[in-house]
């Protein structure tokens, strides 16, 4: 069985012979092909239980390491708290995250309560990823999206 190949601008499958995606129309380079890596990592910051600052030090560390592995996107699961308004490694996460893309050193990030069709910003972010389509069938105040 052949490995699947994907679309490095956009993320699609698509055949191993073409030279074009025919999703987003960008070139597709013989290094691209032969590099394929997946799009995305699914990172769960409340695996374990940790404290707000734990799951803060493995954000950083997910956000450092993921582009050296080839990832894109990465879909943050930090919960959304028992309080009703959010919890607080929630809250912390995408505190930092806002001064991270203020810093520049994200390029975009969208919470999972906005992963909706009716947001602008969530259709211009699947545009670009068609794969986190299924992301906004349910939004989810739960997870953030990062674009690495």
């Amino acid at each position: 069985m052949v490995d699947p190949v994907f679309c490095e601008v956009c993320g699609n499958e698509i055949e191993r012979t073409t030279s074009q995606c025919p999703f987003c129309r960008s070139r597709q380079t013989f290094e691209a092909l032969k590099k394929q890596v997946p799009l995305q990592r699914v990172v769960n910051l409340e695996n374990g239980m940790p404290t707000v600052r734990e799951a803060l030090v493995r954000l950083r560390d997910e956000i450092e390491t993921a582009p050296k592995h080839g990832y894109r996107l990465l879909v943050l699961i930090h919960g959304y708290g028992s309080s009703g308004k959010g919890g607080a490694i929630r809250n912390e996460v995408r505190r930092q995250l806002r001064y991270m893309f203020e810093k520049k050193k994200i390029n975009d990030f969208v919470p999972g309560e906005e992963c909706t069709r009716r947001s602008g910003h969530w259709r211009q972010t699947v545009r670009r990823f068609p794969p986190l389509d299924s992301y906004g069938k349910h939004p989810n105040p739960g997870i953030t999206i990062v674009i690495l």
